[in-house]
């Protein structure tokens, strides 16, 4: 009989945590690749944010893993069911080959408080 209640306990707390919800944003960090690319030009792409529960999500900060590359938030504060856009902007002037940069996004989901970004190119210098 013991270990039928501790059996029930343990597949209840397996079941409860289980359905846990998502609060917002991917689990993996989001890549984007933009290819091979010539020095010097500056690239963009936008990432979308979507909040999918029940409660209004707030992103505190947005920051970057090098000056070459920078971002912003269209709108900080997102309620159920909305998304917003972290734009990025990355600056391949004086690289060369294979390059990959990080965002971060601070947010107040317990469950996921920094959301990972990442982009990539190879930058190709031009023969002169």
């Amino acid at each position: 009989m013991k270990r039928f209640v501790l059996f029930a306990i343990l597949i209840f707390l397996f079941l409860g945590c289980a359905s846990a919800p998502v609060k917002s944003g991917p689990a993996e960090p989001e890549t984007w690749d933009f290819g091979r690319v010539k020095e010097g030009l500056v690239l963009k792409h936008d990432f979308v944010i979507r909040n999918t529960s029940k409660e209004t999500l707030n992103i505190q900060k947005v920051h970057t893993s090098c000056g070459c590359t920078t971002s912003g938030v269209k709108k900080k504060t997102i309620l159920p069911g909305e998304k917003t856009f972290i734009e990025v902007q990355f600056n391949s002037k004086g690289y060369s080959g294979p390059v990959q940069q990080h965002i971060y996004v601070n947010t107040d989901s317990l469950d996921n408080p920094i959301l990972k970004f990442i982009i990539k190119a190879e930058v190709v210098k031009e023969a002169r």
